[in-house]
């Protein structure tokens, strides 16, 4: 009888089963919470200015936080007063994805990215470098994905992602079986 060895984790954990402000907000927490590793590399979206809790605008969240320095990047243009309309700002999303990719350079143990959105499934832009990097250099990435993205989120990282509940117990346990193939 052959003993069975312990399945190793997948490498990519996509958070899903919630809002996407409550997903970010569990990506955050990572960031604080007392198991995380000492070099983590990433960006999360967080809500900026006036109604800070789902963010300014029409829009929502509206800014990527660099994990490690604390920079952010505008993510939406702003249209002018009166528009109701959502405008994406690649340019943000694009000098975030810069300053992620420099930070896994530098090394980390872990590596958070908001989500695989519209700019990384459309144009193959966006935080598309960032995950590459990760994927490259062999750190863990924990990100969300889209629904309407799914499909072209699958064509690009299966079969090295699982996906886990939207909920910080699950995290935690990803990262446990994670953070040993990183030894």
């Amino acid at each position: 009888m052959t003993a069975s060895l312990p399945i190793a984790p997948l490498p990519i954990a996509v958070v899903q089963g919630a809002e996407s402000a409550a997903i970010q907000r569990l990506l955050a927490d990572v960031l604080t919470a007392p198991w995380r590793p000492a070099r983590v590399a990433g960006v999360i979206e967080v809500p900026e200015g006036a109604g800070a809790e789902g963010g300014s605008g029409v829009c929502g969240a509206d800014t990527l936080l660099n994990v490690a320095d604390g920079a952010r990047y505008p993510i939406f243009q702003d249209l002018g007063s009166g528009s109701t309309a959502c405008s994406l700002d690649p340019r943000g999303v694009v000098d975030a994805c810069a300053a992620v990719c420099r930070d896994i350079a530098a090394g980390c143990d872990l590596v958070v990215l908001s989500k695989f959105g519209k700019l990384e499934a459309e144009s193959r832009s966006g935080l598309t470098a960032a995950f590459a990097a990760a994927m490259e250099a062999g750190v863990p990435i924990l990100t969300a994905v889209s629904p309407r993205n799914q499909e072209r989120w699958h064509a690009f990282a299966a079969p090295c992602y699982e996906v886990i509940a939207a909920d910080a117990e699950a995290i935690r346990t990803w990262w446990e079986r994670a953070a040993p193939a990183q030894r």
